[in-house]
Parts: structure tokens; C-alpha cells; sequence
């Protein structure tokens, strides 16, 4: 049985030029060039920030919606920055920030110790505006706003979600030969409409 274990694509990613709002961004700008990584999805003490990375530019969903929170060292708990080649995590622990990089190829998807999910995001209807759409779900007045355009509904009272979230993971075996996810990483965000 060949394992492909997913630490040992992990490799560490130094953080200390991380001191400041603006050595954040630096950093982020700095991952997603060396990576090729596309998308940013981070969590942070007052909301949910979405962003992409267009050359030497990232655009966050406050850019655009302002009723998103700011990308701030401050209130920032996780950040990942993802695209089809790989993923970078950067979190927060009591000892300061931590990070790591998953590096991968996409032809390794038909490989069988690396399960392939399709998570769907909440959002039946949306709002088009400058590179995002602003999602909200039925009547909950959920929202969030990602960085995906061409993103077709159907009627908002069918509840239909069509924004995913491609999630890789990958499946360690322990010394008994039972298996586990022992890691996952994201990959892409699109619609249903789109090509996966």
C-alpha cells in the first residue's frame, strides 16, 4: 500500500516579517506569487474576509463591500491562501503566528489515498459587484461576499447554493493500517455553473 502522507508535503513557512497590518500584506502578496495561489479566505475576530491575488495586487472583500472587515494583524485568527497548486496557512498561537505550505500537483487528484469534496457554501442569491458577489442566504441575512462573478441562481425560494468550495484531503494510514484525513488543504472556489 503506498502512502501519501499528507505532513510530508508540509513544509514550514517563516513568519517573523509578519510585525504589522502592512508586513501582512507583504507576506500574503509574497506567498501567492512564489505559490501561484489565487484565492484568500480568512477568519478574523469580527468576520469572514474573502480576497483574490491579481498580479502584484490583493483585493480583499471590504474593497468592495464595506460592511466586511478590514485584513488586520490585529483581529486575524487563520488566513489560507489557495489555489490549484497548493495551499498557505498562516495561524495564530499564543507562542505568535505560525505558518505552513501544502505543494501538490493537480494531477495527483485520481490518486486513491486523496479524497476530492466539493463543500457548498451558503448563498441562494447574490449581488454582482466589481469582481465579488455579495452572497446571502433565504431570509437569515447571512452574507458573505467572494470573489467569483458568473455565478447563475435559480429562483432564491428553491434555496439552491451553487458556490463551492474544492477541498483536498489526504489520507494518512497509522501502523495498523487504518486510515485517516490527515491533512486537507483547499483548492478552488466556483460555481456549479462554472468548470470545476
Amino acid at each position: 500500500m503506498t502512502q501519501i502522507a499528507g505532513k510530508d508535503r508540509c513544509q514550514t513557512v517563516p513568519t517573523e516579517a509578519i510585525a504589522d497590518d502592512t508586513a501582512l500584506k507583504n507576506w500574503l502578496l509574497q506567498q501567492a506569487s512564489e505559490h501561484e495561489l489565487r484565492y484568500l479566505l480568512a477568519h478574523a475576530d469580527d468576520g469572514v474576509i474573502w480576497g483574490y491575488f491579481s498580479g502584484d495586487k490583493l483585493t480583499i472583500s471590504r474593497e468592495v463591500f464595506p460592511q466586511f472587515p478590514e485584513l488586520r494583524l490585529s483581529t486575524l485568527q487563520q488566513c489560507r491562501i489557495f489555489g490549484v497548486n497548493g495551499e498557505v496557512l498562516l495561524w495564530r498561537t499564543q507562542a505568535g503566528w505560525r505558518s505552513r505550505v501544502i505543494s501538490d500537483s493537480p494531477t495527483e487528484t485520481q490518486h486513491s489515498d486523496i479524497i476530492i469534496e466539493d463543500q457548498v457554501l451558503w448563498g441562494t442569491q447574490g449581488k454582482v459587484q466589481d469582481g465579488f458577489t455579495l452572497l446571502s442566504d433565504g431570509q437569515q441575512e447571512l452574507y458573505h461576499a467572494v470573489p467569483l462573478t458568473n455565478i447563475q441562481f435559480d429562483d432564491p425560494k428553491k434555496l439552491n447554493r451553487p458556490v463551492r468550495l474544492k477541498v483536498r484531503h489526504y489520507i494518512e494510514y497509522d501502523s495498523d493500517g487504518l486510515a485517516r484525513i490527515g491533512l486537507s488543504r483547499l483548492v478552488n472556489l466556483f460555481a456549479e455553473s462554472q468548470e470545476k
